[in-house]
């Protein structure tokens, strides 16, 4: 089995290249839209928090490849993304006043205590669902250097042609000698729609949602998901997961084998395990497999103030400590705390520092810092 090798800094631009979707998202913390008269707007996407989170955070050299439509809510979110240090390759579209096409909407409010939080979207005629193999010239912004590239299966999911174009970025991401990594984030209703546009029915949208995560995952390093992710998302069998202990690692470790055995290529696999007693009380851990070895992280019990962005949270500190060289187990460890530690802010994306990311991972407590 080949052993993850990861380019050191020398010679690169970039430390992380995502290709993803900019999305605004509308926020009324506790109170249910229906009775919201204000909302909170952050810019975020499941691709671009992570490389907003490295560089935010763990101050590493960022870029996001994404649709900007030339309009005021798009400068709106540029604005966002130059305050996050991000650096932007843009394929650029005009507005037309009424239609669009447009940044996309997800409206996402909190919950409170028994009360879940409630999550839908407007990505109708959405910018990003345009971009297509060609939209970049790779072998531009690759000779810059990267030393990561990163995607995901919202991405994916938004049109006929962003399977095609992330393939594409993965293709010349290796041949630049870049990590290659995809976080799954498998959500049935956003390929449920796009494949109604073609006729397709829920059955036939999942088994070609499975075909295309298959397609996008045999050129992957590093892949970010759970059981249930790699179950519907790759079609790989594996137990009912709602029958298990969330926070029981042996399901998801005993599913590598399968992992393996369809995609050789695969060095590294990992996820966060969430016990969800409330919408603001959480049990916490993490688990990764990375060159045929397992491990876990501590359980920790949180007080959930916005559980949006924990996964992508962890996938950042996770990547930030494998390429800042740490051994496994920190790595695990940074990933679990800074996933913890984004949950306790609003928005999408970090609002914490290393230093709080590192003492957490000592077990560090919620004593007043003076």
């Amino acid at each position: 089995m080949a052993q993850l090798q990861i380019r050191g800094i020398e010679g690169t631009s970039h430390d992380l290249l995502a290709l993803g979707a900019l999305v605004t998202r509308l926020d009324p913390g506790i109170i249910p839209f229906a009775e919201a008269n204000h909302y909170d707007l952050y810019v975020s996407g499941g691709e671009y928090n992570v490389a907003a989170n490295l560089s935010m955070c763990f101050r590493m050299r960022t870029a996001i490849a994404s649709a900007m439509v030339d309009y005021p809510i798009g400068q709106r979110v540029e604005n966002a993304v130059r305050r996050s240090g991000v650096y932007p390759y843009y394929v650029r579209f005009p507005h037309d006043g009424v239609r669009g096409p447009n940044m996309a909407t997800v409206w996402s409010d909190r919950g409170q205590g028994v009360r879940p939080p409630v999550v839908f979207y407007n990505r109708s005629n959405e910018a990003a669902g345009y971009l297509k193999p060609g939209s970049f010239n790779w072998s531009e912004i690759f000779n810059k250097g990267v030393r990561w590239f990163h995607s995901g299966g919202i991405f994916s999911a938004l049109s006929e042609t962003t399977p095609a174009l992330v393939i594409e970025a993965m293709e010349a991401a290796k041949n630049a000698g870049a990590v290659v990594s995809f976080d799954l984030n498998y959500r049935a209703k956003l390929w449920a729609v796009a494949a109604a546009s073609r006729g397709l029915s829920p059955a036939q949208a999942a088994e070609q949602a499975s075909k295309t995560l298959r397609e996008i995952v045999r050129h992957v390093d590093v892949l970010v998901g759970n059981e249930e992710d790699l179950q519907k998302g790759l079609g790989l069998p594996g137990p009912e997961v709602e029958s298990k202990n969330k926070l029981d690692p042996s399901t998801f470790f005993g599913m590598m084998e399968s992992v393996v055995r369809d995609f050789p290529n695969i060095k590294a696999v990992a996820t966060t395990l969430r016990e969800v007693h409330s919408t603001n009380r959480h049990s916490w851990g993490a688990v990764l497999w990375l060159d045929g070895k397992s491990y876990v992280s501590p359980t920790c019990e949180l007080d959930v103030y916005d559980r949006v962005g924990g996964g992508d949270g962890f996938a950042a500190g996770l990547f930030y400590g494998l390429m800042a060289g740490k051994s496994p187990e920190e790595a695990l460890r940074l990933g679990w705390a800074h996933g913890a530690l984004l949950t306790t802010t609003p928005g999408d994306t970090t609002m914490v520092s290393l230093e709080q990311v590192e003492a957490f991972t000592k077990g560090g407590s919620a004593r007043i810092q003076r």
